[in-house]
């Protein structure tokens, strides 16, 4: 299990992004979040191992753990031992390759899914999405009782994702998960350090 800094998991999204998006994870490495999850979801398995690639080299040196996403063959080949995976591609997971993890997670968006992630033997859950979120537009949050029944089903952390700011981190942490996954305020943000810390007063 990893040992993390704060309460906050940046999501990356390069899209959101307006300037370089490299220097721009460096800078967040820098602010010391629990983890950082190489997303990206709309590239292909080459050129999202391209990119990962370039990524490693910025968070070896760091106390802030880099988890890639979705593609696990890569991360075997790269011997990178965090992987985050949508729970479909969990299902298909040999038990061979997930003993070449030291962590994995998932995605949730129901309690029978949480249940299912721990039968799998996901390390932690990511729990969704929870407020109203330009990145889920037009669905309906599915809200704190949401997270708050799949925190009580599952006994490994659970972080919430979807709409999380520092304006509503404690009603987050009051519903039972272990922190938040933060994405486009991370990406947009003047300084993430900063950013990162004002979820930290509250």
């Amino acid at each position: 299990m990893i040992t993390f800094m704060s309460d906050i998991i940046c999501i990356t999204a390069r899209n959101l992004c307006c300037r370089d998006f490299l220097q721009r994870l460096g800078l967040i490495a820098n602010g010391a979040p629990k983890a950082v999850i190489l997303r990206e979801k709309d590239l292909t398995e080459a050129e999202y191992r391209e990119l990962a690639e370039k990524t490693v080299d910025i968070f070896k040196e760091s106390n802030t753990r880099l988890i890639l996403h979705n593609f696990y063959k890569p991360a075997i080949d790269m011997e990178w031992k965090y992987i985050h995976l949508p729970l479909h591609v969990l299902r298909e997971m040999s038990r061979e390759d997930k003993k070449c993890f030291e962590c994995i997670g998932t995605s949730c968006h129901s309690v029978a899914d949480a249940l299912e992630a721990v039968r799998l033997g996901a390390d932690y859950i990511t729990a969704g999405h929870v407020f109203a979120t330009d990145c889920k537009k037009g669905l309906e949050p599915r809200g704190l009782d949401f997270l708050r029944a799949v925190c009580k089903s599952v006994d490994i952390p659970v972080y919430a994702i979807g709409g999380i700011t520092p304006y509503n981190i404690d009603e987050v942490m009051a519903a039972g998960a272990s922190g938040a996954c933060v994405m486009s305020g991370l990406m947009k943000c003047d300084d993430p350090a900063e950013y990162i810390r004002e979820f930290e007063k509250k």
